[in-house]
């Protein structure tokens, strides 16, 4: 009988101390929640009439990364990309430099969250798309742990007038 209160007791023990353990990781600013690495789980882009499109096709591949000092980098593509047929990046074709381009997606700089407006800011020091380049870029997001999803209203397929959800999971 003692035993087993023994037992129940460290096993008691144990379960407030990871409850307690989950309580204080949500306490925690969704910026420092975030630091880590996320794999891309998709990438619609929405047009007026309510129309979706996956840009990069039905599963795209992708790792952002945020890091404690306020960094962050983004790699968006295709997960089917022709091969340069020359195999000299310095060579392609127009249709192979147009596939390059139109299949990838990429930035890196700064971000911060503003989670009382649920907005995660994109400071971009530097894009494959250039006229993103030293734009502070403001994305609606909803978190949920282990997965967050924001909405690009100024895309690089579309400008103003399609906007994108992306989709994140958080590598483990």
């Amino acid at each position: 009988m003692k035993n087993t209160f023994v037992l129940l007791l460290a096993l008691g023990i144990s379960s407030l101390a990871i409850s307690q353990k989950r309580d204080t990781t949500t306490d925690k600013p969704l910026q420092q929640q975030l630091i880590g690495t996320w794999s891309l789980a998709s990438v619609d882009n929405i047009y007026p009439d309510g129309t979706r499109v996956h840009p990069y096709g039905k599963n795209p591949q992708g790792l952002l990364m945020f890091d404690n000092r306020g960094n962050y980098a983004i790699q968006i593509l295709k997960a089917v990309r022709p091969k340069v047929a020359s195999g000299d990046k310095s060579k392609c074709t127009p249709e192979e430099n147009a596939a390059l381009v139109q299949g990838s997606n990429s930035h890196f700089g700064k971000f911060s969250v503003d989670e009382a407006n649920h907005t995660i800011i994109f400071n971009i020091e530097h894009a494959s798309f250039p006229n993103w380049e030293g734009t502070e870029q403001k994305r609606a997001y909803t978190y949920t742990g282990g997965y967050i999803k924001y909405v690009v209203t100024h895309t690089t397929q579309g400008g103003q007038s399609v906007v994108a959800e992306v989709a994140w999971k958080r590598m483990l």
